[in-house]
């Protein structure tokens, strides 16, 4: 195959999962930039490994590699700090509301929900995010984070039990 022709088919397969293999960055690395590099070298290593990429599923193949360079990333560029979350990467324009009120609220709500999210253990918080987010089958995402079937079960149930605590905690707080 040319390298013209391999690249086509690479852009056509891999590229329009691009927004996924960013928002899973994201949610692993908690924070903009490092996302967007986190990307750019998953990319690159998709591209390099692309002549062993067997069919099936480009979306879980490529977040496969975003998820492994991701956990490399972390390993090496990681101090013992946490990066502080930005709001304003995961939200959307506030509702279509021009009701000062009501857009105050869902900002709220969004924030609060990002928060809870950002407490949670990186497994709960990535198999939240491939489910709710990007809509992965139990199956897809147990390939993606090589585990069993059951292990994706057994996460999500537990991630949700801890997201539920979490947002009735911060929910009481602020009756």
């Amino acid at each position: 195959m040319s390298d013209t022709a391999r690249r086509e088919r690479f852009e056509q397969t891999v590229l329009p999962h691009l927004d996924a293999a960013y928002n899973l960055a994201r949610w692993l690395t908690r924070n903009d930039q490092d996302a967007q590099d986190v990307t750019q070298e998953a990319c690159l290593r998709a591209f390099r490994f692309f002549d062993r990429y067997q069919g099936g599923s480009a979306r879980a193949w490529l977040l496969t590699i975003v998820r492994n360079t991701c956990y490399t990333w972390l390993h090496k560029n990681r101090h013992s700090g946490s990066t502080e979350f930005d709001e304003e990467i995961h939200s959307s324009e506030v509702c279509g509301s021009t009701d000062p009120e009501v857009q105050a609220l869902t900002a709220a709500d969004k924030e609060t929900l990002n928060h809870a999210l950002e407490d949670l253990p990186d497994v709960f918080r990535e198999a939240l995010v491939l489910r709710e987010m990007e809509g992965m089958s139990y199956r897809e995402i147990a390939d993606v984070t090589s585990v069993s079937l059951g292990t994706v079960m057994s996460r999500l149930a537990r991630a949700r039990t801890r997201l539920r605590q979490s947002l009735t905690v911060e929910l009481s707080r602020g009756f």
